[in-house]
């Protein structure tokens, strides 16, 4: 079978799952911090007595989601490995050429699976040290603007906590940045990491695979919506090894012992993924391309625009927002209002892919909470 970004991007999604739901359960320990004894007239003198006690509590939460996480992001990429191999295998096997068997031989994995394991947990380092601060800065935060707000007339105690705990939960942790200088809030974050090291996984051990069966050349697929970055490179052959630039090759036949095919080569896949083929959310697919046996495929309509996923991508985001704000939600007034806005953006999706045909992706819209 085929091999592409997606291939993996249940196993990312468990990983970033993690994350989101620690960062729930430290949005509960903050509010519950803070609710408690809210309208007593030493509030704020028992609130910052208890600054100990939370960030300890905060500390154990971040422990052992370190631990969870470490041995997740290992797990992830052994299986993301294993199934660009099995891709491999199960793809020469079905068109039942000879490469089979050598395709299904031993590659060693050990030491790729732990390269890629150790980059992601190297990237992902710095993300414990920044939700402790976060977490600490932003209750101290809330009693700041809590104490504050009474004495200058603009909002009561609860209204106060309730707008700053809001603030938190819009924007969750934020302030990681990519190599490329962009900034991320933790999920996003995560699982942008989780899904580059995971279809990096894949594509690698299905590459492997069609080396060891003597197979250089790949079909890239056609996607629905695809992005400006892929188009030129949909439904184009790749040389898996070689310099860059296009060329027409003379090879042998896949079945034809002396029969030679020419082949119209579009550039190597190294300087594909370079150019963005295959990045992060692709839908693009490897195979295998047999000179003489493979077919490349006709082109297909889409179903939308590229521009309709990333509004669907939008909508998507403010639903989680809005569900982190009805977990922050120090009384049901606020969380009842949270939950007005979740359907009101969850109506705007079903209209989105009633109109264009898209697949709806509720996972997508779940907030991976413990509460």
């Amino acid at each position: 079978m085929p091999v592409s970004p997606d291939m993996a991007e249940d196993l990312a999604v468990a990983v970033a799952d993690l994350y989101e739901a620690a960062e729930g359960v430290l949005i509960g320990k903050i509010r519950r911090a803070l609710a408690e004894g809210l309208d007593s007239p030493v509030w704020v003198e028992l609130k910052l007595a208890a600054v100990g006690n939370l960030q300890a509590a905060i500390a154990e939460v971040i422990a052992v989601l370190q631990a969870d996480a470490s041995g997740a992001i290992g797990q992830a990429m052994a299986e993301a490995y294993d199934r660009g191999q099995q891709a491999a295998v199960a793809e020469l096997g079905a068109l039942g050429v000879g490469q089979a068997a050598a395709a299904a031989s031993v590659v060693p994995t050990a030491p790729v699976v732990d390269r890629l394991a150790q980059a992601v947990i190297a990237d992902t380092g710095p993300v414990y040290v920044r939700m402790l601060r976060v977490s600490m800065d932003t209750y101290r935060d809330v009693i700041a603007r809590a104490a504050a707000a009474p004495v200058l007339g603009a909002q009561t105690r609860r209204q106060a906590a309730q707008s700053a705990l809001d603030d938190f939960a819009q924007r969750g942790v934020k302030g990681f940045v990519d190599a490329r200088g962009r900034s991320w809030e933790l999920r996003s974050y995560v699982e942008a990491a989780m899904r580059s090291a995971t279809a990096r996984a894949s594509l690698e051990a299905h590459s492997d695979r069609l080396g060891a069966a003597g197979v250089d050349l790949v079909l890239v697929s056609q996607a629905p919506e695809e992005c400006p970055l892929c188009r030129p490179w949909e439904r184009k052959i790749l040389a898996r090894t070689g310099p860059p630039g296009r060329r027409t090759v003379e090879v042998e036949h896949a079945t034809e012992d002396g029969e030679t095919v020419r082949v119209e080569v579009a550039g190597s896949l190294d300087e594909a993924r370079a150019a963005g083929l295959l990045h992060v959310n692709c839908r693009h697919r490897l195979s295998a391309y047999l000179p003489g046996v493979s077919r490349i495929p006709k082109a297909q309509p889409s179903r939308g625009t590229y521009e309709d996923t990333q509004r669907q991508r939008y909508f998507e985001r403010q639903i989680r927002k809005w569900k982190r704000l009805e977990a922050a939600g120090l009384d049901e007034q606020a969380a009842k209002a949270a939950r007005a806005r979740v359907r009101s953006y969850q109506a705007r999706i079903r209209e989105l892919t009633a109109e264009t045909g898209l697949p709806r992706k509720s996972h997508r819209e779940q907030l991976n909470t413990a509460r």
